[in-house]
């Protein structure tokens, strides 16, 4: 995009009113965003049918299990009259993989696994491309891996979902990539703050996820938002409004369970580290099985069956316990046994090769370990520990934080779907720490650094750096050099020359002032023709059509001036007096200070 800017509305003219192009512009980019969360909206509205309709049919239909919904999330048909089995139990996940892995090897490989990882690579690698069949195969795969037992999360589905829209609405519009990358970013945001009944989270999910470090995509933040509101608007209008969680009125008030959080902290970082470990290490040895691609989802569905034939709670989405554990109506050791066994399972479900997300796994494996933590500390200090269930909602956001590096959105994201906004200051702590413990790993590889590290902002920086620095920084590389007189005989500049090892010759008129330059290339023409050698003045030799730069100008204007003719050094003069010359700057001298400025702010960040 050349001077449009998304989506900042124009700023008043001369008499104080917007401008008729810079309003359309606004309400261009509006419209478009608008758009993007209807088509999110409805696409979590179908996608959650999808689910129901298939739970409904292969886990409740067919084995007879029917996990317990959360509140904000009933069933859509009525339960079958199915007994539960086992055994069907044991296979049901395998066959789900076998139809998944066919529909995604054969139709869109890159809708394998967990579908945000695939839109940030997306947005860091392809200016922000997906294909047009993506999102239609990752939601019809996703919702045939979840509802056949794998275990896993809608907001990868949804998120791509949104994403390709997004995407393939800037393709159809002919827009830049970096348009494209922010209506698939805007498209993130609204499919996961739809699914998760979570718009503010969404927004700042889709701005944050991008980076390993705590740093926001700015450019995203507004289109993500409005959105995020629209497509939570249309999906709560089919489903009703409310909270994915019903969470009792947990307060903190004590300060003293600063401690037991901070034991949580430390918990949720080994069970993080676990989880990434686990998930990359299928991810890696499927990748080295030497067997058809399709039939990978099948051999970790039969590895999620077997944990699944003796723990069915670790199957499918599971946000049902995580209520349950709200309510305290689960034990220690069945809470522990759901935390390890839903890491393992997710790990085998999408690592194979299947087709689901990873953060809802995560909200309910932080949840279940951080309801074991705060039971047993209730047994420890019961006066200190008085509800046990608030270490549910720290456990979602501290788990999900040492995970993905999302501080700021998974905080938001957590009180949004339980309702529990009292809970943030020890959710803050908790966080943090396990942020700063998590640093090394992360379950979306294709996170890059910072802006600053990802090929979507190459070349920005280094104009941005380069418009800070004014040549007056340079000022003590500036080459003060010997002048030559115009009226200068060439057989006397001769003389000079051999003893001298400047390239460029600033010429100066009887007044001292600085008129015409010359270089060393321009005088092999003289010195092969001797015989017009005493009839050349160096006045002749130089031109007056001068390339020069002021204190003023920052490198960026300077290193274009460079490039305009191809030369290496360039005329310092006064501000004031623009023939008066001060001296000559060198191309060499402005890239080794640019340099140095990298290599200092670098080590001022890694300090």
């Amino acid at each position: 995009m050349d001077t449009e800017q998304i989506p900042i509305p124009g700023t008043p003219d001369g008499a104080g009113r917007y401008s008729t192009a810079k309003l359309y512009r606004a309400w261009r980019w509006g419209l478009l965003f608008v758009g993007i969360g209807i088509i999110a909206g409805f696409g979590a509205v179908l996608f959650h049918c999808l689910t129901q309709i298939g739970l409904r049919f292969f886990l409740d239909g067919i084995a007879g299990y029917r996990p317990f919904p959360p509140p904000g999330e009933m069933h859509l048909l009525s339960p079958s009259q199915t007994p539960f089995n086992r055994w069907v139990l044991l296979f049901l996940p395998a066959f789900g993989g076998i139809l998944s892995g066919w529909l995604v090897f054969t139709f869109a490989p890159e809708a394998e696994g967990h579908g945000t990882d695939a839109a940030i690579k997306a947005y860091h690698q392809a200016g922000g491309y997906i294909r047009s069949r993506v999102p239609l195969i990752k939601m019809v795969a996703s919702a045939i891996t979840l509802t056949t037992g794998g275990s896993g999360g809608r907001e990868g589905p949804i998120a791509q979902a949104g994403a390709g829209f997004g995407s393939f609405l800037a393709t159809l519009l002919g827009l830049s990539d970096r348009e494209r990358r922010i209506m698939m970013a805007a498209g993130v945001g609204a499919g996961i703050g739809s699914i998760f009944r979570a718009p503010l989270a969404g927004a700042l999910f889709a701005a944050e996820v991008l980076y390993r470090d705590p740093e926001l995509e700015p450019e995203v933040i507004l289109p993500a938002g409005v959105s995020s509101v629209i497509a939570y608007c249309i999906f709560c209008m089919v489903f009703g409004w409310g909270s994915l969680f019903n969470s009792p009125d947990f307060t903190f008030r004590n300060p003293l369970e600063l401690g037991p959080y901070t034991v949580l902290a430390l918990i949720l970082v080994l069970l993080g580290a676990f989880y990434v470990k686990s998930f990359y290490g299928v991810v890696h040895l499927s990748h080295r099985l030497k067997i058809p691609k399709h039939l990978k989802p099948a051999l970790g569905g039969l590895c999620t069956g077997i944990i699944g034939f003796f723990w069915p709670e670790t199957l499918s989405f599971g946000y049902g316990f995580t209520q349950q554990a709200f309510n305290l109506q689960l034990t220690v050791p069945f809470l522990v046994t759901l935390a390890i066994g839903k890491v393992l399972t997710t790990s085998f479900s999408i690592g194979s090769g299947g087709s689901g997300g990873v953060f809802g796994p995560s909200m309910v494996i932080g949840g279940a370990m951080g309801g074991a933590v705060g039971l047993v500390f209730q047994q420890i200090m019961p006066a200190v520990v008085t509800s046990p269930g608030a270490y549910v909602v720290v456990g979602m956001a501290g788990f999900f934080t040492s995970v993905s590096n999302t501080p700021i959105s998974t905080i938001i994201i957590v009180s949004e779907m339980t309702g529990s906004y009292h809970l943030l200051l020890p959710s803050l702590l908790v966080c943090s720490l396990t942020y700063l413990a998590s640093r090394s790993w992360t379950i979306f590889q294709n996170q890059v650094k910072s802006r600053i590290d990802s090929p979507a902002h190459a070349g920005e920086f280094f104009v941005d750096i380069l418009q800070t620095i004014k040549v007056q920084h340079l000022m003590d590389r500036v080459r003060h050099v010997r002048t030559i007189p115009q009226d200068m005989t060439f057989s006397a500049f001769k003389a000079y020359f051999t003893q001298t090892e400047q390239h460029y010759f600033p010429v100066v008129d009887s007044d001292g002032k600085f008129c015409s330059i010359f270089s060393i290339n321009d005088v092999r023409a003289v010195l092969f023709s001797r015989e017009i050698e005493p009839l050349v003045v160096m006045k002749d030799v130089g031109t007056s059509d001068i390339i020069a730069t002021t204190p003023s100008e920052d490198l960026n204007t300077v290193l274009q001036k460079f490039t305009i003719k191809n030369i290496d050094s360039l005329p310092v003069v006064k501000e004031e007096d623009p023939r008066a010359l001060i001296g000559m700057l060198s191309r060499r001298e402005v890239i080794a200070y640019y340099n140095e400025q990298i290599q200092r702010a670098k080590a001022t960040a890694s300090a």
